[in-house]
């Protein structure tokens, strides 16, 4: 009997660990087995709309006297994605005319900073896309209505020129409250510690939002040895009430959708800032 019942143990054991062997090949076989799709705009394709996307036109720092403007990939990764996802895109400026990068993110600066940029030097063999930041429009050219969405680029430029810029804010208000989606990254952020919606609320009440970091502004400064901006945008945006600022790991990509209102950290995050305003126009199209 006892022979019997160690035997009956045995196979039960037996059969047992066949069955988990079994299991774990089809449930190791199934999840090999993966698949992902995502549209890429091709030649002769039809658009489907413009996007609008302000950058600063230059200007000077009154804290370190550099020539300042644009961070180059807060411009040049968001228009990748767009333009791969089939959307126009027009640029324009607070001022209109030339345009001019900031220097630290051109990718052939000396310093090699931005080196590793090579979606912004691709960008710069193209001739289209330095006209196109040869000569802007300015902000108050345009239409609202011809847009699908609004796109803020970032830099150092925008600490100054987006700062109380009455026509800026005026222009992007309109967009959010036309429930396009209404999007800003890095620096261009400090525009939303002043805008107000047409009832006279800040436009970030209620938000959770997003934009570059006092320890980014901190890593910066000691980068070159002396302080960069003239204030610090989540400083400032943690004095506001009824407001929630949030920052990730220091330059990682990071943004934030609250509604049509889309943030990203710094220049690490406009493709994704410029994904969910795509995500965004395709789910409104459905």
């Amino acid at each position: 009997m006892k022979q019997i019942l160690i035997l009956f143990l045995s196979m039960t054991l037996i059969g047992s660990v066949q069955a988990q062997k079994a299991g774990k090949s089809k449930t190791s076989k199934k999840d090999m087995v993966k698949e992902q799709v995502q549209y890429v705009h091709f030649h002769g394709a039809p658009s489907k709309g413009k996007i609008l996307m302000v950058a600063s036109s230059p200007s000077v720092s009154k804290q370190t006297g550099w020539p300042i403007g644009f961070w180059a990939a807060e411009l040049t990764h968001p228009f990748h994605v767009f333009q791969e996802a089939g959307y126009e895109v027009e640029l324009v400026s607070t001022e209109g005319g030339k345009l001019q990068m900031d220097g630290y993110s051109n990718p052939t600066d000396a310093s090699g900073y931005s080196a590793h940029d090579v979606i912004t030097l691709g960008y710069m063999q193209k001739p289209e896309f330095n006209q196109m930041l040869a000569n802007t429009k300015k902000l108050t050219e345009v239409n609202p209505a011809d847009y699908a969405a609004i796109f803020l680029v970032g830099g150092q430029g925008p600490m100054y020129t987006f700062k109380g810029n009455k026509d800026l804010e005026k222009l992007f208000v309109k967009f959010y409250e036309s429930n396009k989606p209404s999007a800003a990254v890095c620096h261009s952020t400090t525009l939303l510690l002043d805008a107000k919606k047409s009832n006279g609320e800040l436009l970030v009440k209620g938000k959770t939002w997003t934009g570059f970091a006092d320890a980014e502004e901190e890593f910066a400064d000691k980068a070159v040895g002396m302080k960069i901006q003239p204030y610090r945008i989540e400083t400032e945006a943690r004095k506001l009430a009824n407001t929630q600022f949030k920052v990730s790991a220091p330059f990682s990509s990071y943004a934030i959708q609250d509604g049509n209102l889309i943030t990203g950290q710094q220049q690490n995050s406009g493709a994704a800032a410029a994904r969910m305003v795509v995500e965004m126009l395709e789910k409104n199209t459905k």
